[in-house]
């Protein structure tokens, strides 16, 4: 049997599974694109930011974040516009919570289509086995080919919701540990920009002596910005 005879026997409960499925697939490659363009390295970017808080420049700070449209880039954002009028640890938590809720919002579907596609599976079956048994009903002496109509539409169902429901299963959680990932970055930007910014009013008014040392190795850095530039 060919695939296309497969689902002309499945009945219709097959038609909304696959919808699912192209509804899963659409959903977690939107989202990836999302994290990708949230989650880009920031070394890079911390490492400008810091150089030019430290050189007392917060407006040259501006001027890097802006440029970006990270997650780790939004709430340097947020906190350095509250830098010198106050309220930059509400802000940095606000910013911070606003990227959570993007980061894990679409993950909430996959996990509702997780739940569907068995249920619409067995939905299938269940029809599926109905079909069967009404055979008994017209004949008293079914022929296997009079029972197989009903059994191949349970089998397919079953088999088709089960497939998108680990599909969904799957993506969710790779999402959810991209994002994760993601968090962390941004909940450590919280963290250390306050300690900048007071490190940096310490230098000004001459509590603290030296260069400040640098966030990442040359190195490191040299080799994020050869590969944006490639």
């Amino acid at each position: 049997m060919t695939p296309l005879e497969l689902i002309q026997a499945a009945g219709p409960v097959l038609w909304a599974i696959l919808a699912l499925s192209l509804y899963v697939v659409y959903t977690f490659f939107l989202h990836l694109q999302a994290l990708l363009r949230l989650g880009r390295d920031s070394r890079l970017l911390l490492t400008r930011v810091h150089a030019s808080i430290m050189h007392g420049d917060l407006a040259g700070a501006l001027r890097e974040v802006r440029r970006e449209r990270s997650a780790v880039a939004n709430v340097l954002r947020a906190g350095l516009e509250r830098a010198e009028v106050g309220g930059i640890e509400a802000a940095l938590n606000e910013a911070v919570q606003y990227e959570e809720a993007r980061l894990f919002r679409p993950l909430g579907s996959l996990g509702t289509a997780a739940q569907i596609g068995p249920l619409l599976g067995l939905l299938g079956t269940v029809i599926g086995m109905i079909r069967s048994f009404l055979v008994f009903a017209q004949s008293p002496n079914p022929t296997p080919t009079q029972l197989s109509t009903g059994i191949s539409e349970a089998l397919v169902n079953t088999a088709a919701g089960l497939i998108v429901a680990i599909v969904a299963y799957l993506a969710r959680n790779y999402l959810r540990n991209r994002a994760e990932s993601v968090l962390l970055e941004t909940d450590r930007v919280r963290e250390a920009l306050p300690a900048w910014l007071a490190e940096a009013q310490l230098r000004r008014e001459g509590h603290l002596r030296g260069a400040p040392a640098p966030l990442y190795e040359p190195d490191q850095v040299e080799t994020i910005h050869s590969k944006e530039g490639a």
